[in-house]
């Protein structure tokens, strides 16, 4: 699997279960295909990090950037 494949699979998911974070979709798309998360960081693209990065600020878990 490369990047973009990756990424429209956690797209894909996340539209499959409304209201569930990226991150979240990133989990659970692993845990369901036994996938260890710490295996995927390489085919997370930039735009995917960046929506994520928009999640936990809204969130209150990464601080906010200017």
């Amino acid at each position: 699997m490369n990047s973009k494949q990756f990424s429209l699979e956690i797209e894909a998911y996340k539209k499959e279960h409304k209201g569930i974070t990226y991150m979240d979709a990133i989990v659970a798309y692993c845990e369901e295909r036994n996938i260890h998360t710490s295996k995927v960081g390489p085919l997370v693209k930039k735009a995917l990090k960046d929506k994520v990065a928009q999640e936990c600020q809204k969130r209150n878990q990464l601080p906010k950037t200017k």
